[in-house]
């Protein structure tokens, strides 16, 4: 992604963001969603700095590859709930390698949280999500994004991964729910 399409990207969204009321306790939640290699974790990333969020990425709550819907439970289950009851929350991190959960991880206080992935904007997370961004890519840019970035750990696994969002967005309807929509078909990867 060119500097300039994520700079404005950053303020279009910090911008819109302001005005979104706290979903989950006093936290403002915002979801960046969009299909693998659409650049949610590049500009999520640059937002959670630019407002002083901390951020999870829903790929370290995944059960692995066939684990999309019970990281989104994970997600509901361990951070966005005991947020909403003014709790400390906390999540695991999934072991890629190890085919299962691991150690730990504290949600920072903060005013805001920043979730991004496949999945962060799920109807069960929408009651504690105070706006929800889509990321609009093409295909063959995503691909070519998402391989570069992942290479062959990702290759062997990109139609399997692409057959859970089908199913996922056909069932929630993420991106005909989302308060802001964004395209984005810069042609090179930014990690």
């Amino acid at each position: 992604m060119t500097d300039n399409w994520l700079a404005g990207a950053v303020e279009l969204v910090v911008t819109w963001a302001r005005n979104r009321e706290p979903a989950a306790g006093a936290r403002r939640v915002l979801a960046v969603e969009g299909r693998s290699g659409s650049g949610k974790t590049t500009l999520a990333r640059a937002v959670a700095e630019r407002l002083g969020a901390p951020l999870i990425h829903m790929d370290n709550l995944y059960a692995g590859w066939d684990g999309l819907d019970q990281g989104v439970t994970a997600l509901r289950d361990w951070v966005l709930v005991p947020l909403a009851a003014g709790k400390v929350a906390s999540w695991r991190r999934w072991d890629w390698a190890g085919d299962r959960y691991a150690e730990e991880h504290p949600v920072p206080d903060a005013d805001w949280l920043v979730v991004e992935g496949v999945g962060a904007g799920g109807s069960v997370l929408r009651p504690y999500i105070s706006g929800l961004v889509w990321l609009e890519s093409p295909d063959a840019v995503r691909k070519r994004r998402a391989l570069a970035r992942d290479g062959e750990t990702y290759a062997p696994h990109w139609r399997r991964w692409a057959e859970h969002e089908d199913a996922f967005y056909a069932a929630e309807l993420v991106r005909e729910r989302a308060d802001l929509i964004i395209e984005n078909e810069e042609p090179c990867a930014s990690t």
